[in-house]
């Protein structure tokens, strides 16, 4: 009896001892990817200056495609089958995903990292606003003053962005609009969740590849791309591969944190990522222009995040709405399609802590 004991003791260590790994790998791996993806389009769109990113979102695209198409395949993966319902089923959604990619690359070009990242705040404004609106959720009145100082941080910071561009702003601008529009049309297809988050990814990749490769080659983006003198660079090769490859990976790595880790974490995670890319984003890229009016209105908003994350915690854990893991209730909306037992309560808690602040 006393050696069944000892030997099941052992065997809850281990297993302890194995979650505890895959749930600090799982965020590790999180925050990296969350960040390179910024880095490494920074680095082709800006330091490499590589002229279209129009085309960089259209590998992204393909490259998503062919990674999904393979992994179901091979039985990596699964997902349904093309239904001829299907484009209505998650419509607008497609639209939404493709309009999002290209200002987000867009600003990506245009703009430093630390204004950048700054400026995406604004689409927690806009969701905040638009789930008002459109679905009857009203944020309590702490998360909106943290997201008001968000914003009059951003407000100042812009005012004093020596390096403005009007091209820029408009597409972070539009980019925060396409991302609140996302977060609330994802909640009206509820209908759609038996696509599961590979299924949603993959069909939205492919409902928008056509219209993608339109816009680029009808821009002559094709022909600058292929015209571009660094191809036989191996550096620049390297990073724009990483590029294209990001976006899959990236996807990967939040449903590998999700899985082992609860929401508040990919929470904190992507808010200290946010840090990280406002602080060193000044040195990535060299088109950030250095003034203590600037400098100011980034911390303020800064400190926004760090507040509307502090008041979620308390929040989370004065109500006991964190389930535990090996439910996984941290999936962002597409992700938690594949999760047909978790209610809609749990999906919109989960978004408004976590995925507006990407």
């Amino acid at each position: 009896m006393e050696k069944t004991t000892t030997t099941s003791t052992t065997t809850a260590t281990v297993m302890a001892n194995e979650r505890l790994f895959l749930s600090v790998f799982a965020a590790l791996l999180y925050a990296f990817s969350s960040f390179f993806i910024t880095v490494v389009n920074k680095v082709v769109l800006t330091s490499y200056k590589f002229p279209s990113f129009q085309f960089l979102g259209l590998c992204q695209v393909v490259f998503g495609i062919i990674l999904l198409a393979s992994g179901k395949f091979l039985k990596i993966i699964s997902f349904p089958g093309f239904e001829w319902n299907l484009p209505r089923r998650i419509w607008p959604l497609p639209l939404v995903f493709f309009l999002n990619l290209l200002t987000g690359l867009g600003g990506t070009q245009k703009l430093s990292l630390p204004m950048f990242t700054v400026l995406r705040r604004f689409s927690i404004l806009f969701t905040m606003i638009a789930e008002f609106w459109i679905i009857g959720v009203k944020a309590s009145f702490k998360i909106q003053l943290c997201v008001y100082l968000m914003i009059i941080g951003a407000v100042i910071a812009g005012i004093f962005d020596l390096a403005f561009d009007v091209m820029g702003y408009t597409f972070v601008l539009l980019n925060d609009v396409f991302t609140a529009a996302n977060g609330v049309y994802t909640k009206q297809k509820l209908e759609a969740r038996d696509l599961g988050e590979f299924g949603l990814i993959y069909y939205n990749s492919v409902f928008i590849c056509i219209p993608t490769f339109i816009i680029t080659f009808s821009c002559g983006d094709i022909t600058k791309a292929m015209e571009f003198p660094k191809w036989s660079d191996a550096w620049f090769l390297l990073f724009f591969t990483l590029a294209s490859l990001m976006g899959f990976i990236l996807t990967f790595s939040i449903i590998f944190c999700t899985k082992h880790n609860s929401a508040l974490t990919t929470t904190v995670i992507g808010v200290l990522k946010n840090l990280l890319i406002t602080y060193l984003g000044m040195f990535i890229g060299g088109d950030y222009v250095f003034s203590w009016a600037n400098f100011v209105g980034l911390n303020v908003s800064a400190a926004g995040s760090v507040f509307y994350t502090f008041i979620t915690f308390r929040s989370k854990t004065n109500s006991s709405v964190i389930p535990p893991c090996d439910t996984e209730p941290d999936k962002t909306r597409s992700e938690l399609y594949h999760d047909n037992s978790l209610n809609a309560s749990e999906l919109n808690d989960h978004e408004k802590t976590s995925s507006m602040l990407k």
